[in-house]
């Protein structure tokens, strides 16, 4: 039988105007977004449309802080109109923060849950960034095995510490950590390295400072099973065990995103076809380099995406 899987993008994805289509579109969006403003208690929707007061609307939106809670609303807004039409997963899976979005789409998580648990994680990661900086750099062309070679050494030679934060496809790693470990680790490499932007050093020890903030954070919500298998970051294996999802959680924080595997996984498991939920389409590129580029994609980030897919669906019928 065939099955569709639904993927949900992480920090990166945000762009100035997401979400405007969705909510001027659907009533189920705008209603969802409204509501992301009750919970948080600033204008989260502002800061999405790019209308917020603000000298700098892009960069306003790119604080960690803030993008979570953003893209985490976006792609349930997006979740709200397919639910009203009866459209749910046959899996999930979200790429770092979107782990947050697959879970609640699953309905593990409450909305409201999801979205106080994405805005702490996003406020404990950019202080986690303050309190020990780091740097994060994408490698590209590299085996796994190079890649996890060079971080080891370059933290053995006590440069501080690096490691792979992102399998994302094959021969596309990004690697985390200390600022010095991490260009020691790129001198290693005989492949193409690009220095990230980023406020952290993300899925590695330096984060260790919002670790024990987040356990407490995860402590206090519901947790319940999943509708659906929901493939873990962490271990790139699905599961429905609630008290499973809330640690792999807390662990993701340090932990390598396995999500060349995992989609690996989805592949084997019977998905024929990935759907992105939400900002942009970078999950989508990399289906087609992890999967194989037949393998049907597709994505659900603006109100027209939304109709086309809503459409085919019911033409399909």
């Amino acid at each position: 039988m065939a099955a569709t899987a639904y993927l949900f993008p992480g920090q990166g994805a945000q762009y100035v105007g997401m979400g405007q289509s969705l909510y001027d579109a659907y009533d189920e969006a705008a209603a969802r977004i409204d509501a992301a403003n009750e919970v948080l208690g600033f204008d989260l929707r502002a800061l999405m449309f790019g209308t917020a007061d603000v000298d700098d609307p892009k960069a306003a939106l790119t604080a960690t802080e803030v993008t979570q809670p953003a893209l985490y609303t976006h792609s349930l807004a997006a979740m709200a109109v397919l639910d009203a039409h009866d459209q749910p997963p046959s899996m999930v899976a979200g790429h770092s923060l979107g782990e947050y979005s697959a879970l609640a789409a699953a309905g593990a998580l409450s909305f409201e849950d999801g979205l106080r648990l994405v805005r702490r994680r996003g406020e404990l990661m950019a202080e986690a960034g303050k309190q020990r900086p780091g740097t994060m750099a994408a490698v590209l062309g590299a085996d796994d095995e190079d890649v996890e070679t060079a971080c080891t050494a370059a933290t053995e030679a006590g440069e501080g510490v690096v490691q792979p934060a992102n399998f994302n496809a094959p021969g596309q790693i990004v690697i985390s950590g200390d600022v010095e470990a991490v260009e020691r680790a790129t001198e290693r490499l005989d492949a193409r390295t690009i220095p990230l932007s980023v406020s952290g050093a993300f899925h590695s020890p330096l984060m260790d400072y919002a670790r024990e903030g987040l356990a407490s954070a995860l402590e206090a919500v519901t947790i319940s099973t999943p509708q659906c298998p929901v493939y873990l970051n962490v271990t790139a294996k699905p599961t429905a065990d609630p008290d499973e999802i809330r640690q792999r959680l807390l662990d993701q924080l340090q932990s390598p995103v396995r999500w060349a595997q995992l989609l690996r996984a989805m592949d084997a498991d019977g998905a024929t076809r990935f759907v992105e939920i939400g900002a942009g389409s970078v999950l989508q590129g990399l289906v087609k380099r992890t999967v194989g580029r037949d393998a049907e994609r597709q994505g659900v980030d603006t109100a027209d995406d939304c109709a086309a897919f809503l459409d085919e669906i019911a033409a399909s019928a």
